[in-house]
């Protein structure tokens, strides 16, 4: 007996399931958010809103100092068979001015959540204080220069890093697991891979240093958001 097999959607569907995919990340994303945010207290509004503020603050570098920086420049041309389709990486030794800046939606506000934070738990700043050595060790270790670019480090080093000490300092000293975490993965992430990394800028021949990243989502903004979800 002949069977007919049939896809279960139509290619209309399918391509729409895949325009809807990034609305379904961005809602699960700003659920994480909220969810995080809601376990240090502050209402699921302040999300939305530090989001929105993040997500604006991403465009905006403030520029904090210049210098002379030389380094191995990564640029791409076209090949010659292929053209722009496969390009072929140009790597070439030039002296640029590096502007130094910090991100507003990726450093100056994760750093203002943690001074409120700070401010409404100051019993917590022992542990802070003990915390943000410990993942400000870890985060200048694992931290490297990159040519061209900046600073980078692996992405869950720090949450995961953030939390275990969290959680420890709340076993040791009974602090709140996700103030701890919070805090201490921010400003540690910010003084180890950031600021202690300053001096290597000069080598690395980029045009700007962002301390928390070109991006919204960067190192700092993201070990907070996951450090606390973890505890």
């Amino acid at each position: 007996m002949d069977r007919m097999v049939q896809t279960p959607a139509s290619m209309p569907f399918f391509f729409l399931l895949l325009l809807l995919l990034p609305l379904l990340f961005g809602i699960i994303f700003i659920n994480i958010i909220s969810i995080s945010f809601a376990k240090l207290g502050f209402p699921p509004s302040f999300a939305f809103i530090i989001l929105f503020g993040s997500l604006i603050g991403s465009f905006i570098n403030i520029p904090l100092k210049k210098v002379e920086s030389t380094g191995d420049i990564l640029t791409y041309k076209p090949s010659k068979y292929y053209g722009w389709f496969f390009p072929e990486r140009v790597v070439e030794r030039k002296t640029v001015t590096t502007v130094i800046a910090a991100n507003f939606g990726g450093a100056v506000i994760p750093v203002l959540i943690s001074c409120v934070l700070i401010v409404r738990f100051p019993e917590m700043i022992p542990s802070i204080i003990i915390g943000t050595i410990v993942c400000t060790a870890v985060s200048y270790k694992c931290s490297k220069p990159v040519p061209g670019m900046g600073i980078a480090m692996p992405i869950f080093v720090a949450p995961v890093v953030s939390a275990l000490v969290a959680i420890a300092l709340a076993f040791v000293f009974g602090s709140m697991r996700t103030v701890v975490a919070y805090t201490c993965g921010v400003l540690g992430v910010l003084i180890g891979a950031d600021l202690l990394n300053l001096d290597k800028i000069k080598k690395l021949g980029a045009p700007i240093a962002s301390i928390g990243g070109a991006g919204t989502f960067d190192g700092i903004f993201l070990t907070g958001i996951l450090a606390v979800l973890l505890v």
